[in-house]
């Protein structure tokens, strides 16, 4: 009779171990891999409810404490040996793992090697630039679904989405979420029937219809969220990193990074392979690293990288060297950024000194498919003190400047970034030469941006003088007041865009007059240079014309009420600024028309 109630015991203890158990994997998805601490987590959660029902179930009746330790220790003698079993492995495997003991391993996860950055990174066309970060990203995505009557009320744009590239182009994938679980009871039959593309050049935001929506995304619930599904599938697998990326035809996929830990037990994180788990069907296949589709540009995690990176940088030279000397110890820089580069996406970070000075000695480039690493030594700003720079050349406006984008420039290492509003919408750009941050450019497009900062890399003797010699280079001191005599400038805040040949010499047809009276004037420092801000009151739109006093000397004279004749070339500029040239000035007073001949 006591061996029945024995055996009962254990059943009923296993029934409830089991139900919990099977909770909370399906709720918490642990990889069952020996390498994982939620595996041990849940090995012992299950020891402890075994333990408990067992005493529960054993009906005690004890007089003392020590009675009671006693009966309770035949009762789960064996899941309380396992319990302590997994505490000394786990206890191990982090003792093996530490760094300490494995400086050199961990030095090793990331192999570097040392590249020339003319020779290995192109100059990038100005189409190819991408001029949006994920914020601004995010924020042009969600403007668009709010123009769509049959999404919005239903899906809601996701937080987070993957630069890639596509079709030869830098752009970001965003996925749409449900809104709440009532409205995903009412759309699951047919799933989520789109997804964005937001060009990270032109700033156009595409919505990809599709013929079958999709089915497995992070806001289902049950057997269709996304990671429950990994999990059902590969039930042992260490997932790092999910993004949301489309094959060259459009089709979405999961992209999953598997991990294996290279280091003890729990250490010396590393992909081994990936997951593609196509969106709409759920299919999964498994790759391994060194033969994933070329298509797939995410499969190694910023987060990876840089701590592969610092391991690198801090350990090489030893785990002692990193405390007390520390020669040659280095760390990446706070921030990150990526390039597209020969149809991979590579992450950019800068490389400073452990100690944490405001500069750095180099960068690295970082392939996220392959982890092909390479460090580029240029000593030169780090990216916070280019930024204040950007920010500080457009002061009046109180700009904000995004993390910087490494470009190659005339063959210089040049910090890109937007300048955005208190809207988070991008106004201007701005470049910065990494090794003289004090060379700053900025312009109300790419491509015046980068004509102010060539000239600015000219003037200040970085690169040879390649300008060609025009006709009516002395514009603001003699010359025809007609767009004839008008230099080849765009527009910007940076250094006079001189044009490459005369033949782009913009012609009098390119060029727009407008007189009017002058309502309201105001004066910034822009690079160095005094400028006017002149509006004109006959003009409906709130839009001011801005004159630089170095070559247009007579916008010294203006007052308001004058009448003026400007001249500027359409589509430059932004909705409120435009650069101009002054053409003639009527003074308020009198009749006398001083006229003054500016280019």
């Amino acid at each position: 009779m006591e061996k029945r109630g024995k055996i009962k015991q254990n059943l009923y203890s296993l029934i409830v171990t089991g139900l919990v158990g099977f909770i909370y994997f399906y709720i918490n998805l642990p990889a069952i891999n020996i390498h994982s601490e939620d595996f041990y987590g849940f090995i012992m959660l299950l020891c402890l409810v075994y333990t408990g029902c067992m005493i529960f179930l054993g009906g005690a009746k004890t007089h003392s404490v020590k009675e009671f330790i006693l009966f309770s220790w035949k009762q789960v003698k064996l899941p309380f040996i396992v319990f302590v079993a997994i505490v000394a492995v786990t206890a191990v495997g982090y003792l093996f793992g530490l760094v300490i003991f494995r400086a050199s391993a961990y030095s090793s996860l990331m192999p570097i090697t040392t590249g020339d950055f003319t020779e290995d990174v192109a100059e990038i066309s100005m189409d190819q630039i991408p001029m949006l970060d994920e914020d601004s990203a995010n924020t042009l995505a969600n403007r668009k679904l709010g123009e769509l009557s049959d999404l919005v009320s239903q899906f809601v744009v996701s937080d987070t989405s993957a630069q890639i590239n596509y079709k030869a182009r830098p752009v970001r994938v965003t996925y749409l979420h449900y809104e709440s679980f009532f409205k995903w009871w009412s759309n699951r039959s047919d799933g989520i029937p789109a997804y964005m593309i937001v060009d990270m050049v032109t700033q156009d935001v595409n919505v990809v219809r599709l013929e079958e929506g999709i089915k497995y995304s992070p806001s289902e619930y049950f057997n269709r969220d996304l990671y429950r599904h990994l999990r059902f599938n590969y039930p042992t697998a260490i997932f790092e990193n999910v993004n949301f990326e489309i094959d060259e035809e459009g089709v979405p996929y999961w992209v999953a990074s598997v991990v294996e830990k290279r280091i003890g037990l729990f250490n010396g994180d590393d992909v081994q392979g990936v997951v593609l788990l196509n969106a709409v069907t759920g299919e999964c296949v498994y790759h391994d690293v060194a033969d994933v589709p070329t298509w797939v540009d995410r499969v190694y995690s910023a987060g990876l990288v840089v701590n592969q990176y610092n391991y690198y940088g801090r350990y090489h030279n030893g785990f002692f060297n990193s405390l007390f000397t520390q020669s040659d110890c280095t760390t990446a820089t706070t921030g990150y950024n990526y390039i597209a580069m020969n149809d991979d996406v590579y992450l950019y970070t800068g490389i400073t000194s452990i100690s944490g000075d405001r500069g750095n000695i180099g960068f690295i480039l970082v392939n996220q498919r392959t982890k092909d690493a390479r460090y580029y030594s240029c000593a030169g700003a780090e990216e916070y003190s280019a930024m204040s720079s950007a920010e500080g050349a457009v002061q009046q406006f109180s700009y904000d400047a995004t993390f910087p984008l490494l470009l190659n420039i005339s063959d210089q290492p040049t910090y890109f970034m937007a300048l955005k509003d208190a809207a988070g919408l991008v106004k201007m750009y701005a470049m910065v030469n990494v090794q003289q941050y004090q060379i700053v450019a900025a312009g109300n497009s790419v491509r015046q941006c980068q004509e102010n900062y060539h000239e600015l890399l000219i003037d200040n003797q970085v690169i040879e003088d390649d300008r060609a010699q025009k006709d009516g280079m002395q514009g603001g001191m003699n010359g025809d007041a007609s767009p004839e005599g008008i230099s080849g400038e765009n527009g910007g805040t940076g250094a006079e865009n001189t044009r490459e040949s005369p033949e782009e010499e913009p012609g009098i047809e390119e060029y727009e007059k407008i007189d009017g009276t002058v309502g309201e004037i105001r004066t910034a420092v822009v690079e160095n240079n005094t400028c006017y801000f002149v509006s004109i009151s006959e003009m409906e739109s709130e839009r001011y014309f801005m004159l630089r006093a170095d070559e247009n000397l007579e916008a010294v004279l203006l007052n308001e009420g004058d009448t003026v004749e400007l001249y500027y070339l359409p589509g430059e500029g932004t909705e409120r600024i435009v650069k101009a040239k002054l053409g003639k000035i009527i003074r308020d007073v009198g009749t006398q028309e001083a006229s003054e001949e500016t280019r």
